[in-house]
């Protein structure tokens, strides 16, 4: 952050887009550029061989109050990584460890963006709602919040992954927690119910192409919070709670061609998971080589295989040894049947 007075240039040729506006106005009250930061080398290398001498100022590292938020390289006051480079096809930024990683101002603050602002000038307020097929949400790293990320994709649904999780434990995380909710508002189906502590949560995929985020803390919350990315998937499906169904895509119409959706059955520890397959009509095949449901005792198809089912089958069961469990639908190109309907229970492990 920079105190003092700020220069906003927009009055220039190709500087009146909404990107730029946004960047500059974050100039403005005090945002320096996200590589600049003092902790940037944790982050990117900057190819100096590629930026001309008189360009280098704009990479200047600064000593910066970084305001105990994380580095977000989809920043509005990020550069792109090809900014100011003196050679074609050369980037002047490269995000390490890992060079694919996006980097660059788009034409949105993202919540981290969002996050600072609001820390940066005590708001309390930490409400947001994205309609981007993928971005990510962060936590505001400060007491008494009550916070609710409204997340709506475009179309297909939305798998949310954890990327950091450190909220402070109370009994029955009752304090301090996260919630995720299966739709645009409390009253929907709880996907993920008050989660705390230092564990990474599961990743969790809502039905529709909405999801609603809530974290609370207290005066007393000491964790850093968490951070998450979300995307949108054509299908799939995480299961905590019961009295929920697990279906192919579309049914009881017929499921498209070229699927490929993973459904994660998570029960509480030291149960089991009972499935019951009412409905089942896929493309009939003697080796289940084309569609196909396969059911896993565990949270991936690395898991042990419990059954692999195809064709016209009726009342079928299985049962996993733990408290996971992960079927994988699959369907190719060419015949599409009306799919399936499955629910389960959870039961003590012997």
């Amino acid at each position: 952050m920079q105190g003092g007075a700020q220069e906003v240039s927009i009055q220039k040729g190709g500087c009146v887009t909404q990107g730029i506006i946004l960047h500059e106005l974050n100039h403005a009250i005090g945002f320096a550029h996200e590589h600049c930061r003092n902790d940037r080398d944790n982050y990117v290398e900057i190819m100096y061989r590629y930026i001309s001498p008189g360009d280098v100022i704009n990479f200047d590292k600064m000593e910066t109050n970084n305001i105990g938020l994380m580095y977000d390289y989809l920043s509005i006051m990020h550069y792109a990584p090809w900014m100011f480079s003196n050679t074609t096809g050369k980037n002047t930024i490269v995000p390490t460890p890992n060079p694919n990683v996006p980097i660059g101002m788009g034409s949105l603050l993202t919540n981290l963006d969002i996050a600072k602002i609001n820390k940066l000038y005590g708001c309390d307020f930490c409400s947001s709602v994205s309609i981007t097929p993928s971005g990510t949400i962060t936590s505001p790293n400060y007491q008494n919040a009550q916070c609710v990320w409204l997340i709506q994709t475009p179309s297909g649904q939305v798998s949310m992954k954890f990327n950091a999780f450190a909220i402070q434990s109370s009994s029955d995380c009752t304090s301090n927690y996260i919630r995720i909710y299966d739709g645009p508002s409390r009253s929907s189906t709880v996907l993920l119910d008050k989660e705390c502590g230092m564990n990474i949560p599961p990743p969790v995929i809502s039905s529709t192409n909405q999801m609603l985020v809530e974290f609370i803390s207290d005066n007393s919350q000491t964790g850093s919070g968490f951070t998450a990315s979300y995307n949108t998937v054509p299908c799939g499906g995480t299961f905590y709670t019961l009295l929920r169904k697990i279906t192919s895509p579309g049914y009881p119409n017929s499921y498209p061609p070229n699927m490929n959706c993973g459904y994660t059955i998570t029960a509480p520890p030291n149960m089991k998971i009972s499935l019951t397959v009412t409905n089942f009509f896929l493309e009939v095949s003697s080796t289940c080589s084309y569609d196909r449901l396969e059911v896993y005792d565990g949270d991936s198809v690395n898991a042990p295989l419990l059954d692999k089912w195809c064709g016209i089958k009726y009342f079928l069961t299985t049962s996993s040894t733990g408290p996971l469990m992960f079927l994988r639908f699959y369907s190719d190109n060419s015949v599409q049947e009306t799919g399936f309907l499955a629910t389960y229970q959870f039961s003590l492990l012997p």
